[in-house]
């Protein structure tokens, strides 16, 4: 499956920006779907997560309350919805595609992810 991520941009802290995710080549229903990011010379951080069927929800500590992330398998497409943004949410966002049968306990690993889509970058000024 290919993935693409799109919706990055220039935003001021404090206010909103949402993020995209398609697919194509496959259907999204057979793999937990995450949202990473990475700042360059970094690790890449995990974001959030959501399972098979959208029942299960994950998200990193950093971004909770924050952040939410939701799918429509249907439209093969995964949203990333960001508000109370801050200066340190800055980042090049991933979206990325894992078979994992254990995906509610490995969610947050980025080695296990099968499919990455190229990033986008989102931007928070202060």
């Amino acid at each position: 499956v290919q993935l693409q991520a799109f919706g990055g941009g220039l935003v001021q802290a404090g206010t909103s920006l949402g993020l995209s995710c398609s697919a194509s080549g496959g259907n999204i229903g057979a793999y937990g779907m995450g949202w990473f990011r990475q700042i360059p010379g970094k690790d890449r951080e995990f974001v959030a997560a959501i399972s098979f069927s959208g029942t299960g929800r994950y998200y990193a500590d950093s971004v909770k309350g924050r952040f939410t992330i939701s799918r429509d398998n249907a439209k093969n497409m995964v949203r990333l919805q960001m508000n109370s943004l801050k200066p340190e949410d800055t980042a090049i966002y991933f979206c990325a595609a894992s078979p994992s049968h254990s995906f509610w306990s490995d969610y947050h690993i980025a080695v296990l992810y099968e499919h990455w889509g190229l990033g986008t970058l989102v931007t928070v000024s202060s």
